[in-house]
């Protein structure tokens, strides 16, 4: 995204508001990785924007781990990630790419190693994020499918640029961060059920915070939105519960001790689908006899017991 001096329009605004929600999904995204994510890194003298740079947090030679299932296109991170962000406002075009290089190349001069020198081109990965298919730019120069689902490698200006269209991706938990971003509802609701932080700030909100501003952008945009984000969480709740309970039907259950899982209901309802030898099972001798006549309490009694018991009770007495 680039500016300059002329004033921002609202929709500047708006489409500034889809990109910095998008780098701050990303920054939890990486939390606790040995990457860091800054947002709209400045570049010239005239304002040239970044959208967002993941840069690896860890020195020359140390390990380089990943965070445990990444969004779909990101499985080949270097030292240096630069990235384009195009919401639903916007297409991407062969001017962002071109564009992207440009950011590149001044990026590259200006974040120089250790020893004051250019970093080879090897540790740089481009990447364009765009929430609708890129049809223009496809006709022209169309985009070579990798082994993901919505995922392309497009070589560009001596580059080779990694394409994610959100609105493409696979269906998966992991691609959760990039489903917030897309239009289609069925995968903004399971983006809103499946995204979790990875590690929440206690400053931020965690994930909660992002959902609400995510939320409050879109009822910006769609005033009517069918669905409220009480009704996305509640309906994320009782899909989870659902699944959950189809896995393992006593999965609620073991969640609760013996006592929280009986609370609440009747004598009845307690007793309800065991058989008499269950019901007695843990009652002492007077309760299990407790509300029987004289014929019931001795029914099944040895008789030889019965008179053994009467003739010593005569005799104490």
């Amino acid at each position: 995204m680039s500016t300059d001096a002329t004033p921002p329009s609202p929709d500047d605004d708006i489409r500034r508001q889809w990109h910095r929600l998008f780098g701050i999904a990303l920054t939890e995204l990486f939390e606790g990785a040995p990457w860091r994510v800054e947002l709209e890194q400045e570049l010239a003298v005239r304002s040239q924007l970044l959208d967002v740079a993941i840069i690896e947090a860890v020195g020359e030679g140390a390990e380089r781990r990943l965070p445990p299932d990444l969004p779909d296109g990101l499985d080949s991170l270097r030292p240096h990630n630069l990235l384009t962000y195009k919401s639903h406002h916007e297409a991407l075009n062969a001017w962002a790419l071109d564009e992207l290089i440009g950011h590149y190349v001044n990026y590259r001069k200006l974040h120089l190693n250790s020893e004051g020198k250019r970093h080879p081109s090897s540790v740089f990965g481009l990447y364009a994020v765009a929430t609708r298919r890129p049809r223009a730019l496809n006709t022209t120069h169309p985009l070579q499918p990798t082994a993901w689902n919505g995922v392309y490698d497009q070589p560009w200006g001596g580059q080779v640029v990694r394409v994610i269209v959100l609105n493409e991706i696979g269906t998966h938990p992991r691609n959760a961060a990039w489903e917030l971003f897309a239009n289609e509802r069925e995968r903004l609701r399971q983006g809103l059920i499946h995204y979790r932080a990875r590690y929440p700030s206690p400053t931020s909100g965690g994930h909660w915070a992002l959902l609400h501003y995510l939320h409050r952008l879109y009822q910006r945009e769609v005033p009517d939105m069918a669905y409220t984000l009480e009704d996305f969480l509640r309906e994320a709740e009782e899909i989870a519960i659902t699944r959950a309970i189809e896995r393992d039907p006593e999965a609620i259950l073991k969640r609760f001790d013996p006592e929280e899982r009986l609370k609440g209901l009747d004598a009845e309802e307690r007793l309800k689908g065991l058989d008499a030898e269950e019901r007695l099972r843990g009652l002492d001798a007077e309760e299990r006899l407790r509300g029987l006549d004289a014929e019931e309490r001795l029914r099944g009694l040895d008789p030889t017991l019965i008179e053994v018991w009467l003739a010593k009770q005569r005799r104490d007495h």
